[in-house]
């Protein structure tokens, strides 16, 4: 099971899908709360655990993916409290980025609340001490995605107003990475990459949660059966929204672009 307070998750399950063959995806889009970035963090964790503790008796999921850093940062103890599968959270992709520099100035793009929160300031002095780290904060870009899915057009020139920051000439040195730290923001890589200087590497975690999904399943399946996600002939994964049901034709052929062969869509789920 792969969750987020929207689409922005569908990125993870794109990696996902790649990593693990055979596996079948139930993703929950709790678009009802969307966007978190306007909500309290008491209100996110009770709606959170709710919602996914409705989902996991519904599904049994042998593994739980929160495929957003607020809920992530949020939800993970209480969630691995709770639940007797593995819960594995998402945090920005600085640790890759502030190893593969060579300029040793990278950018991180996330949320507004993201880059204010304080385990940004301690993976970045963790991970990447020796390096100088622009960060810029958007919601707006967390709109842009989803509306991106939904086939309305993205504006270059917004994007560029928004990353504007990391190709200052004021900078020390170039950047040549920059964070996604949003998986609502590999949905717009292509964009993003046409608005930026060549040389420039958009770096996310997709790749990394997916390995970490893998070896999970793995492990399952070597001490176990086979997980239950496995045991259908004709995988059908499922796409759910706690509000309004996403289900435009031009969605529907990005589930496709994305990995989702077959799959079936379902909104207004109960919460609580």
């Amino acid at each position: 099971m792969v969750f987020d307070s929207g689409v922005g998750g569908l990125s993870v399950c794109q990696s996902i899908l790649v990593s693990c063959l055979g596996v079948r995806i139930v993703y929950v889009a709790d678009n009802a709360a969307f966007p978190y970035g306007t909500k309290s963090d008491d209100y996110l964790r009770e709606r959170i655990v709710t919602v996914l503790s409705d989902q996991y008796i519904t599904h049994q999921p042998d593994v739980l993916v929160i495929a957003c850093n607020t809920a992530s940062t949020l939800v993970l103890p209480d969630l691995r409290e709770r639940l007797s599968i593995p819960v594995v959270g998402v945090v920005p992709a600085i640790k890759p980025a502030a190893l593969e520099t060579k300029t040793g100035v990278i950018g991180l793009l996330a949320t507004s609340a993201t880059v204010r929160r304080s385990y940004t300031d301690q993976l970045i002095s963790e991970f990447a001490p020796h390096c100088d780290v622009v960060r810029v904060g958007s919601s707006r870009l967390v709109e842009m995605a989803e509306e991106h899915l939904r086939g309305e057009a993205v504006s270059e020139l917004e994007l560029g107003e928004i990353t504007s920051s990391f190709f200052s000439e004021n900078l020390s040195a170039p950047i040549d990475k920059v964070v996604l730290g949003c998986t609502h923001f590999p949905l717009l890589r292509a964009q993003l990459e046409k608005c930026s200087p060549k040389g420039v590497e958009w770096v996310d975690s997709g790749d990394a949660i997916a390995l970490r999904v893998k070896n999970l399943l793995e492990h399952l399946i070597g001490e176990h059966s086979s997980p239950s996600n496995h045991q259908t002939d004709k995988l059908i994964h499922e796409v759910i929204f706690t509000g309004n049901e996403l289900a435009n034709d031009f969605f529907k052929s990005m589930l496709c672009s994305l990995g989702f062969k077959s799959f079936k869509l379902a909104g207004r789920i109960r919460c609580g």
